[in-house]
């Protein structure tokens, strides 16, 4: 059961990316839903057959706090039926960081668990290029492009994450195919990125294509010769292949920064603090921000911060804040490239919530719990963790048994 309940793991993290572009809706809902149920299932026989699980450190219990922090913001929600289909959605998504926690226990575990997610990256990126590609965009002349069923800023996001943990794998990763695999993802998903045209895409990219540059290139100056000299006609390549209105609205950053709306997000930001000053320290419960701010139900907070303060006041805010502190403590602690290119992931993701709510998606909780593995490896394994995470060149190859499961 163990070895099922592994790869529906590994299943389920490659699925998060994409998931929405394969749907079935009601009662299934999308394939990383679908994979995940299968997933508890068959992980609950595991755990009970356990005399003892392993202990919960403080990013878990953080996770189990801010949760049920929000199942008390239940009995004074505005709408108790909304929130209680929130708290359902909370639990699916951050269960991860106790499953993937639970399941994984080596340094190759968790480089199986980043090929995984980089894997559906590639997915996701790939499904953004067919729609850019695709009869109905040239016909439509579309502005913005994203895979089918997902959100152009979310997918941004997705792929900009997937950055600095594919130049990981690159740089790291002891078989060759899977190194040129994740190298090839750096341009496929920055150029699949780009034709989102999000403007916070946009910036997000810039910091993890900073991150992807330190680690790949750091004591290469060959490399950093070559990387220089094809800049140039790489620039005039993403200018000639990139639509004209995606280049437009990129190129309105500088003028939102100084005095837009940035999307209507200012009013947006302006009626979501007035429902915050109407109930600071308890919120109005999860899943309702638009109906506290008056705002249409289409709409969202745009903001991390400002949505965990209207769901569940200064409290929650406040856990999540620590929650965060945590994981960044815990990425900082690591060493070498998992260290930097974690570290990176994590700025990336401080980017993107300032313009998005990232709290209610499954690839945030996926990111907290790879961090938490990564350190109790540390803590447990740090020699090995080390090894596995070093420079390919440097390492030795492993034997095809690594893709096997775990050993309880």
């Amino acid at each position: 059961m163990r070895r099922l309940a592994w790869g529906l793991l590994l299943a389920y993290v490659f699925a998060i990316p994409w998931e929405y572009s394969l749907d079935l809706g009601e009662p299934w809902g999308n394939v990383a839903r679908m994979v995940g149920l299968l997933l508890l299932a068959a992980t609950l026989p595991t755990l009970l057959e356990k005399e003892r699980p392993l202990p919960i450190g403080w990013i878990q219990g953080l996770v189990l706090a801010l949760y049920l922090w929000f199942c008390l913001c239940a009995f004074w929600s505005v709408d108790q039926v909304v929130t209680l289909a929130k708290l359902r959605a909370f639990f699916q998504e951050m269960v991860v960081v106790f499953l993937v926690v639970e399941l994984a226990r080596t340094p190759r575990d968790l480089r199986l668990l980043l090929r995984a997610t980089v894997a559906g990256g590639w997915v996701l990126a790939l499904l953004t290029l067919a729609e850019f590609r695709s009869v109905e965009a040239l016909a439509e002349q579309q502005l913005r492009y994203a895979a089918f069923g997902q959100d152009p800023n979310d997918v941004a996001r997705f792929l900009d994450l997937g950055l600095p943990l594919a130049a990981l794998l690159g740089y790291t990763d002891p078989h060759r195919a899977v190194r040129w695999g994740a190298l090839g993802y750096l341009p496929v998903a920055l150029v699949a990125s780009l034709l989102t045209a999000s403007r916070g895409g946009l910036l997000a990219a810039l910091v993890a294509l900073a991150g992807c540059a330190v680690l790949l290139l750091r004591g290469r100056p060959r490399l950093q010769r070559t990387v220089l000299m094809t800049l140039p006609p790489a620039g005039v390549a993403l200018w000639i292949a990139i639509p004209a209105t995606v280049l437009e609205r990129l190129s309105t950053i500088p003028e939102q920064m100084q005095g837009g709306s940035l999307n209507e997000r200012m009013n947006i930001w302006a009626a979501g603090w007035d429902a915050f000053l109407r109930a600071p320290l308890v919120g109005h419960g999860p899943g309702n921000f638009t109906q506290a701010a008056g705002l249409r139900p289409e709409d969202t907070a745009h903001n991390t911060a400002l949505a965990l303060l209207v769901a569940g006041g200064l409290a929650a805010l406040f856990l999540a804040t620590v929650l965060a502190a945590f994981v960044l403590h815990a990425a900082w602690r690591l060493a070498g490239p998992l260290r930097t290119a974690l570290v990176t992931a994590l700025a990336v993701f401080a980017v993107t919530s300032m313009v998005a709510s990232v709290e209610e998606s499954r690839f945030t909780w996926l990111l907290v719990a790879l961090i938490a593995l990564a350190h109790r490896l540390q803590s447990n394994v740090p020699e090995e963790l080390a090894a596995s995470f070093a420079e390919a060149a440097a390492t030795n190859t492993l034997p095809l048994s690594a893709l096997a499961a775990p050993q309880p």
